[in-house]
Parts: C-alpha cells; sequence; structure tokens
C-alpha cells in the first residue's frame, strides 16, 4: 500500500517548505493579466498558460502549487463584469493546480486574500467578507486542497476573519498579513502583534507577504519569530525597497520614468528588481532566523525561485541549467575556449570583482 505523501505540517517540521507566488505580475507581464484590476481572467481564457507557469515554478523548486484565486472573488470579479463567473474561475484554477500538484507530488493550497471592501468599524463589510471566504474555502475543500493560504492582509482583523473561515473548514490555515508603510497594520497593530493573535487564534503558519522587499521585511520577520512558537511564513516581493520607502507601493524612481499616474508602482518597477542572488541572500537570512515556509510574491519569476531552493540547499530540475560562467567565451575559464578571446575580455573589463557574502 502506497505510503500517504506528508503534509504541510509534516514537511514543515522536516525543514522548509517554498512556496511560489507572483502570478499576477508574471501574467500582466506576458500581456494575460491587467495591471489595476489584477483579476485573473487568464484562468478562464488561457489556462494552458496557468498550468504552465505553475510547472515552471514546480521545475524551479517549488514545493506548492498555489490554486490562481487571487482577487478571483465577487467584489473584484464585480469590478470586471465577470460576477458571473465566479464558481468558474476558482473551480477552473483549482483544477489545473491540482493537476499539476498531484502529478508532481507537490502540495496543493488553496487561496483567500484581501477583500478590497474591508472596514474595521463597518459590521456589513465584515459579513460581506464572510461571504466571500466561505465561498472560495467551499470551492478549495471540493478540490481536495492541502491547506489554505489567506493572504495580503493589511487589517488584522481581516486576517482574524479569514482564519476563522479556513478553521471551519478543517484545513490547516497560513496567514500572511501585509505591513502598510507606515510599518504597522490599519488597526495599528505591529507585524508581531497581529502574528501572536492569529496564532492564538488557531493559525498554523503566521508571518508576511507582499509590500516589502526583503530588506524591509526581514527587521519584521525577526520580531515576528520571537513573538509566536508556531512555523513562520515569509513571502516578499522581489524589490528592493528600502527604510525610507520600504513598501513597492511608495517606491520612487527620479532618474526613470514612472508609470502614468506619476509613480513606479506597479508597472514600472522594473529598476528596482532584486537579482536572483538577492533573494538567495534573503532565503539564507530567513532560513536562519527560524523561518520555514519561503517564497516570494508579486514580481517573482522562476529564477527567484530557483535561487532560493538552491540558497536553501535544494537542486530542483532547474538548477541543471544553473549559471556555468566557466563556459563563457569572454569571462569563462574552459582549457577549449579562445585564449585571445579570453586576453581581450580582460583588457577590456578587467579581473571579476570578488563575490560578495
Amino acid at each position: 500500500m502506497p505510503q500517504k505523501p506528508l503534509g504541510l505540517l509534516e514537511r514543515l517540521v522536516a525543514g522548509p517548505v517554498i512556496c511560489a507566488e507572483g502570478y499576477l505580475f508574471e501574467f500582466e507581464r506576458r500581456g494575460y493579466l491587467q495591471a489595476g484590476a489584477y483579476v485573473p481572467e487568464v484562468v478562464l481564457e488561457h489556462p494552458d498558460l496557468v498550468e504552465g507557469l505553475h510547472r515552471d515554478f514546480v521545475h524551479a523548486g517549488s514545493d506548492v502549487v498555489e490554486a490562481f484565486t487571487y482577487y478571483a472573488h465577487r467584489v473584484k470579479l464585480k469590478i470586471v463584469g465577470r460576477e458571473k463567473d465566479l464558481a468558474k474561475i476558482n473551480r477552473t484554477a483549482l483544477a489545473i493546480a491540482r493537476k499539476v500538484a498531484r502529478s508532481t507530488g507537490t502540495l496543493l493550497a488553496g487561496d483567500i486574500c484581501n477583500t478590497s471592501i474591508y472596514g474595521i468599524d463597518d459590521a456589513s463589510s465584515h459579513r460581506q467578507a464572510r461571504r466571500i471566504f466561505d465561498e472560495q474555502i467551499g470551492w478549495a475543500v471540493d478540490a481536495g486542497v492541502d491547506f489554505i493560504v489567506g493572504e495580503t492582509y493589511s487589517f488584522g482583523g481581516e486576517a482574524l476573519l479569514a482564519l476563522e473561515a479556513i478553521k471551519r473548514s478543517g484545513k490547516p490555515a497560513v496567514i500572511t498579513v501585509s505591513v502598510p508603510r507606515e510599518g504597522h497594520l490599519r488597526e495599528g497593530w505591529t507585524a508581531a502583534e497581529a502574528c501572536r493573535r492569529l496564532e492564538d487564534a488557531g493559525a498554523d503558519v503566521v508571518g508576511m507577504n507582499c509590500a516589502r522587499g526583503p530588506a524591509t521585511m526581514l527587521p519584521l520577520l525577526r520580531e515576528i519569530r520571537a513573538a509566536v512558537t508556531c512555523h513562520v511564513a515569509a513571502l516578499p516581493v522581489p524589490y528592493r525597497t528600502t527604510p525610507a520607502e520600504p513598501t513597492f507601493q511608495s517606491l520612487t524612481d527620479p532618474h526613470g520614468i514612472s508609470g502614468p499616474d506619476g509613480r513606479p508602482f506597479p508597472t514600472a518597477l522594473d529598476p528596482f528588481l532584486c537579482s536572483r542572488y538577492e533573494i538567495a541572500e534573503f532565503g539564507t537570512e530567513a532560513s536562519a532566523l527560524g523561518v520555514r515556509y519561503l517564497g516570494v510574491c508579486c514580481g517573482a519569476g522562476p529564477h527567484h525561485v530557483r535561487s532560493l531552493a538552491e540558497a536553501l540547499g535544494r537542486r530542483p530540475p532547474a538548477s541543471r541549467f544553473s549559471p556555468d560562467m566557466s563556459k563563457h567565451i569572454l569571462f569563462g575559464t574552459d582549457k577549449r575556449l579562445r585564449q585571445d578571446y579570453l586576453e581581450y575580455a580582460r583588457r577590456t573589463y578587467g579581473s571579476a570583482p570578488p563575490a560578495s557574502g
């Protein structure tokens, strides 16, 4: 009788779990999803491309296939006139993710997110949020997900509502908050306080995703790790945020061309993109803090995920094609290369600077 695959919590006990995100930005760059509304219409219009991106991320080292249901809720779909497709888009996204997860031996995750209508003292919005969460979680449970992610909450109260809904389903819950520029959630809670409340309410994994890049997420992760005893999640955006501009929404580019509304976010962030090596460094530092659930959020590509996996000691299938500059015609060391080319490069470009780290 075949052995039952390990679930999320068993895998986290054994070591780090990598969860690739970044579908919204990747499909926007490819021309299959509109920046602004960010509704995942590509799920219905090009399901083959969604399956392909799931497979690319697994090939790069992701242990999780997260269904592309972010913003596939009734409020967002209504904005683009596709509320009638609510059930279809969720069921299709889950079926695609399930197909990839089951064929690759990875974990299947359902996904719910910020509702975009939550108000701290608005009881009606709380009822609407519960309905949104319950609908999407119901479809996820029907699809047989291994666990459910509730992500990108800048309101701690909304994160708690999402957690309550996931717990009613009986599935393990990963809840991540997105900390705004001010350095705290919209109620004034610190990230550590929010994660402590979420742990107390029964979350299995708590942490942060989106908004902040590696440099401005790490300090808050230290505080979270010290405040909770459960597993911690960290999925930064791959952008060079700073203490002065700690979120990718707040970045300004004095030397480049900003987007139509005068800010780089979300379509002129290219000058701020982290290299794969910066993501690897983040993975090393976060892992050293005891963070076990790791990934990269909006803006990530498979090369970022591969470097994260390699930094954690993995060698995913994509590592077969990791860089090997010894074969380069100008900067290589292979004895079969033309020596006059190599000498030209030494004269023209000089010696390579020593590796940092």
